[in-house]
């Protein structure tokens, strides 16, 4: 890298592949049973309907912001492109209950590394839907999203986005 010697600038002008952070049936934003999700109001990105309750990172980066009930974190990639991962819909009124946070806000993580581990018989017992928004939340960054048009994803393995970030 050219400029390394001016210490570790974010790229711009990249592509980050988005590697599926669940196992699950791969959906549509705009199919989220949620307004805030299915209107982009947080941001563009795509859905997965869990099959197992883990939570992988998505690509190689850091945890920039751990939800105090577990429901969901923002990691960052180390091009600097935030994901927000929110398990489930309405799940922050669980209050914590049937989450298990891994990691910690500042923590490196490489792909596949876990971040959360989630009960699912016990949040849909309580009538919270499964489905797992994967949003950008910092659309000014994004030239373009390109989706794998996947069905289903095994976690850590397939790639469910491409996000091709603008250039300075």
């Amino acid at each position: 890298m050219l400029f390394s010697i001016f210490g570790r600038n974010k790229q711009r002008g990249l592509m980050v592949k988005i590697v599926a952070p669940m196992s699950g049936k791969v959906v549509e934003l705009a199919e989220v049973p949620d307004k805030v999700f299915s209107a982009k109001m947080v941001g563009d990105g795509i859905a997965v309907e869990p099959s197992e309750g883990v939570v992988l990172s998505p690509f190689d980066g850091v945890v920039k912001q751990v939800f105090p009930t577990g429901h969901a974190l923002v990691v960052e990639s180390e091009e600097g492109l935030p994901l927000l991962i929110h398990i489930g819909i309405e799940t922050v009124n669980l209050k914590g209950e049937g989450f298990k946070v891994i990691v910690s806000e500042g923590q490196a993580v490489k792909v596949g590394t876990p971040l959360v581990e989630f009960e699912m018989e016990l949040i849909k017992g309580k009538g919270f839907p499964l489905i797992s928004p994967l949003v950008i939340p910092e659309m000014d960054l994004v030239e373009k999203i390109k989706s794998s048009n996947l069905k289903e994803v095994k976690k850590g393995q397939d790639v469910l986005i491409e996000v091709f970030l603008k250039r300075n």
